[in-house]
């Protein structure tokens, strides 16, 4: 499942569903929505008729009114009802800041700004949140990122998810940065914004904000009763009541196809979207933007790319390739090298990594080939002892894998033999 829902003007409109709380519950999806301007859609359009579809009841616009009158509002419709809450109260111009200022640092410190003067805003948009049952209910603001991002992150926090999960879901706009900056230029006579992290959301952004509330009040909570003056505990039993349910216990049974060229962007979006989750729990390993869809294609032609599904969303991926010598060297025919094993973080069934294994081993074997083998980074022990208890055994270890990267890095081999 690709969080971003499809739009031709809307760069980021999410569904918050299916992120996963501490105890156990997930967020409903269909219910809780985030997005950048609203007021790009235009009444009798595929766009318009896309967003009636979604049922919403409720609309909060975070911005300023006169952003609203300059750029345009959502248009009136008797099926949901509009409310303007800007929760910022000091402006600022993010295009035009200069290139020494650090985004994670600055960006904390506006958002801290925020949650300080806007506390009444904050706590009309977080009550009509609670309020809105099983209607659902979208927010946003101009971008998608920083004021609807930090409503979100409290959203969230009250929900029980945790921060590794918030800090996930604010890099999001990562995937929509590109896009944002072709509407910013196209707005400004095809100019370039001064502020080179013009559009982007580092997770050390999300982590320093979350840091700081918690600094200033020693806990979201607190930061809800005492500065918003509602109770927080009421308030978190309200949006707990209509946005979590336990996680399924049954699931369709996955369906797997061969991917072609045409596939190439969707696997480089779920890569990148990968590599976000990673960083987002302190895994260095992937970052976004590594492989393109020349990659995927090559590995197409040279070997095999796979892609999973589930009840008609995709769910994983992965790469089979049929030699590896950058990390292995010369060998034999006696082998299938899986590779870019992924899931869809938080959407995928349970095991589905497992799933897409299985199923690398089915087309190893089906070659006649005895043996799968993989390699992960020699400082991930977290992903080597999830191969293991997958039957992988280490065998060796690569220390100057040269992937491409002009970066060489140390790899851990490890080999399963197949029935």
């Amino acid at each position: 499942m690709d969080r971003h829902l499809a739009f031709d003007k809307l760069r980021n409109f999410r569904d918050l569903g299916g992120y996963r709380t501490a105890d156990g519950l997930r967020i409903r999806p269909g219910r809780l929505y985030r997005a950048d301007s609203l007021g790009k859609l235009t009444k009798d359009t595929p766009d318009w008729h896309r967003f009636l579809s979604l049922s919403v009841a409720t609309v909060i616009d975070l911005r300023h009114p006169w952003e609203a009158d300059t750029s345009g509002r959502l248009p009136t419709d008797p099926s949901f009802a509009y409310h303007n809450l800007s929760i910022e109260h000091r402006p600022y111009n993010q295009a035009a800041l200069t290139q020494d200022v650090d985004p994670a640092s600055y960006l904390s410190a506006r958002y801290t700004e925020v949650a300080e003067d806007g506390t009444k805003e904050i706590a009309a948009a977080l009550e009509l949140i609670a309020d809105a049952g099983a209607a659902p209910l979208a927010f946003h603001c101009a971008s998608g990122k920083d004021r609807t991002g930090q409503l979100a992150a409290l959203v969230l926090a009250l929900l029980g998810v945790p921060d590794e999960t918030i800090v996930f879901d604010f890099t999001l706009t990562e995937l929509a940065a590109p896009a944002l900056l072709a509407d910013w230029q196209a707005r400004n006579e095809g100019r370039s914004p001064a502020w080179p992290a013009f559009g982007r959301a580092p997770g050390s952004t999300m982590r320093l904000f979350l840091k700081s509330l918690r600094s200033r009040y020693g806990s979201v909570e607190s930061y809800v009763t005492n500065a918003l003056g509602l109770n927080a505990e009421t308030l978190s039993d309200a949006l707990r009541a209509h946005l979590l349910e336990p996680l399924p216990t049954t699931w369709p049974d996955p369906t797997h196809r061969r991917a072609t060229p045409a596939d190439a962007p969707l696997l480089v979006r779920l890569r990148d979207t990968c590599a976000l989750w990673q960083l987002a729990h302190g895994i260095d390993q992937w970052k976004p933007g590594e492989k393109d869809e020349t990659h995927f294609r090559d590995r197409m032609q040279d070997g095999e790319v796979w892609l999973t599904h589930t009840a008609g969303s995709l769910t994983g991926a992965y790469e089979l390739w049929w030699d590896d010598p950058a990390a292995w060297g010369p060998r034999p025919p006696d082998a299938g090298y899986v590779h870019r094993l992924m899931t869809t973080p938080y959407t995928a069934p349970p095991a589905t990594g497992r799933t897409l294994l299985t199923h690398a081993e089915s087309r190893i074997a089906a070659t006649g080939r005895p043996y799968a083998r993989l390699d992960c980074l020699s400082s991930n022990p977290r992903l080597r002892s999830y191969y293991e208890s997958a039957g992988y055994t280490v065998v060796g270890e690569q220390r100057a894998k040269d992937g491409g990267t002009g970066s060489p890095y140390a790899v851990t081999l490890l080999e399963k033999r197949l029935s």
